[in-house]
């Protein structure tokens, strides 16, 4: 048993696991405050309901996201304290401001929201609903500023063998943090609508509340067609990015040992042979990666070894090459998750559109599978993110092996491990049983609205849907 990788394991199994709970809060308050919005412009009942009851899920979800949001925070000084005496004066801030800013900013919106459907005037209660999900997005915006100063570390000086901030505005202004966020957030957007989506999809198959569903459906592949669409681009801007500041990260993406040279060929996939370098078994796209790195097809994207021997110059003798076949496999799982959830938004929006979504119970059975689209994509980009700065844990600056605890034993940590992992598996059995519950019930007051052809949530003939 060794500390280092058990660790990196324990890590690793509670950010994945929180990280199910953080991008579907974001993206269901947002859409829960669309629904309220409608509620209050159009005045019809069923979107009323239709916050309520997908809000009952959205409070689950923000609770237990809560509780294991906290175990993260203090694994950085109980298992990685050596990390945390050398970045704690940098990386603490940005902490501090979410928890201190944009945790109680959620909080307490999210009580006048729950209290105050009969005591707040509409615009008021409707206001509240949109600072709460301003609030997640602030919170995320903090995080991912944390998160990103270890990618592309700023605003900072290393004094007495520690990092000291010295221009906390540049935290605030680092590209790293710009092109993770909107990327974040879309990803968030996209969870929360095709949860919805599939729910939606799951009742309708069941001919359950039938108005209700199909308007919660209408809604959600609307924005879940927007949000696909819009983190193809901003993911563009990341790769682009990402050349600048951790090439040897999109090297091990593309699994380049060699420069790609002028023609710039992108991997579709192949077969990676990290012991000697090479891949075998490779399908190619001519001109694709200068495309992707820099915008125009030609360019030359710096390949693993010529990186390896820059780094080596510049930090010492070591193995800088991260592990190639996680970082090369996982880019793609999320690339693919991503396309596919660009397809399913560009038909369902078309469906609807033609209101043609109740006869197609094909693709309601596929939407439903689609919910763990959004989640394998968001899991899978942040093992590549991660996973790809290694090394390093501050990128330059400390690697992952000098950031553990000193003090930890293995036994201790295998433990912790094996403890947490089955608190988190009864978690989150106790999630899917209220979630479950929850959308049995369906809404409190089933409301059935009059067509309106004007309207392009309404006009299905459900009654023959049904029959």
């Amino acid at each position: 048993m060794d500390t280092l990788l058990l660790s990196r394991i324990q890590f690793a199994s509670t950010t994945l696991f929180h990280f199910i709970f953080v991008p579907l809060s974001i993206g269901l308050v947002f859409l829960i405050a669309i629904m309220e919005t409608m509620y209050v412009v159009k005045k019809k009942d069923v979107y009323k309901e239709m916050a309520k009851f997908w809000g009952h899920l959205f409070l689950i979800n923000f609770a237990v996201g809560v509780v294991t949001g906290i175990l993260q925070e203090f694994q950085f000084g109980m298992n990685w304290s050596n990390y945390s005496r050398f970045v704690g004066d940098v990386f603490g801030a940005p902490l501090a401001i979410e928890a201190l800013l944009a945790f109680f900013m959620e909080s307490t919106f999210i009580g006048l929201w729950i209290f105050g459907w009969d005591r707040l005037s509409k615009p008021v209660h409707l206001l509240s609903i949109w600072l709460v999900s301003i609030g997640t997005m602030i919170s995320a915006f903090w995080i991912l500023a944390a998160n990103s100063f270890m990618q592309h570390p700023v605003g900072m000086v290393i004094r007495n063998g520690r990092a000291e901030m010295n221009d906390f505005f540049a935290l605030i202004k680092n590209g790293q943090l710009w092109v993770e966020f909107p990327h974040t957030i879309l990803g968030s957007f996209a969870t929360g609508a095709f949860f919805i989506a599939g729910v939606s999809a799951f009742n309708l198959l069941k001919k359950r509340n039938l108005d209700f569903f199909k308007r919660s459906f209408n809604i959600a592949i609307t924005i879940g067609l927007i949000t696909g669409i819009g983190l193809a681009l901003v993911g563009h801007e990341q790769a682009q990015y990402l050349v600048k500041t951790q090439p040897m990260k999109m090297a091990a993406s593309e699994g380049l040992w060699q420069d790609g040279g002028e023609r710039g060929d992108w991997t579709v996939t192949a077969f990676i042979d990290e012991k000697n370098h090479k891949n075998t078994g490779e399908i190619k796209i001519p001109y694709l990666l200068n495309f992707l790195s820099y915008g125009k097809f030609t360019g030359n994207v710096e390949g693993m070894e010529s990186l390896q021997k820059q780094y080596v110059k510049k930090y010492g003798e070591g193995n800088y090459i991260p592990p190639v076949k996680t970082t090369f496999w996982s880019f793609r799982i999320m690339t693919i998750a991503g396309g596919i959830m660009c397809l399913l938004g560009i038909y369902g929006a078309f469906l609807v559109w033609r209101k043609k979504i109740m006869t197609k119970k094909w693709f309601l059975r596929l939407m439903i599978l689609a919910i763990f689209l959004p989640f394998i994509g968001s899991s899978t980009g942040w093992i590549m993110t991660e996973i790809g700065r290694q090394p390093w844990t501050v990128f330059g600056y400390m690697q992952t092996a000098d950031g553990v605890s000193p003090n930890v034993s293995a036994g201790s940590m295998l433990f912790a491990l094996l403890s947490f992992s089955f608190m988190y598996a009864i978690l989150a059995g106790v999630m899917v049983y209220l979630f479950i519950r929850v959308i049995k019930q369906g809404p409190a007051k089933p409301t059935v609205e009059e067509p309106n052809s004007n309207d392009p949530f309404d006009g299905e003939d459900y009654h023959a849907f049904a029959e």
